[in-house]
């Protein structure tokens, strides 16, 4: 015979509850770029003086050569040797700052101009300008 347990306060048979399910931690979703649709545009202007104008004509003369397109842009042909400022432009167009040095140019200011905006707002402007120091 089948007796019902007296001591236990409750005599129904015991039951362990379930586990409860571990909370998961939060999903992490893959980041996906934000697509603002923004526009920059950045502007470098180089502030350069003729050191040595010989130099400048002579680094021109050589560069009107390998470059006859961008020389030719800028006023060059076989009729017509380029001016000093149409020199230094040539040979700013197809240097970088610092070889500009060696060829008879000195940086005297650098200017970075950005402009960024999206579709909805207003364009934001930031301009950096420095001249560097040069001892004499």
């Amino acid at each position: 015979m089948n007796r019902p347990n007296l001591t236990h306060p409750d005599p129904r048979p015991s039951v362990t509850p379930a586990a409860a399910p571990a909370l998961a931690p939060p999903r992490q979703l893959p980041r996906r770029p934000l697509d603002l649709r923004v526009r920059t545009r950045r502007i470098q202007v180089e502030e350069l003086v003729v050191d040595d104008p010989a130099k400048v004509l002579d680094h021109a003369q050589r560069a009107a050569l390998t470059a006859p397109d961008t020389a030719a842009v800028l006023g060059h042909s076989p009729t017509a040797p380029l001016t000093l400022p149409a020199a230094a432009a040539l040979l700013c167009a197809l240097h970088e700052p610092g070889e500009l040095a060696a060829m008879g140019l000195r940086l005297t200011r650098h200017t970075t101009h950005v402009t960024a905006s999206d579709q909805q707002t207003e364009p934001v402007s930031l301009e950096l300008s420095y001249a560097p120091e040069y001892e004499e």
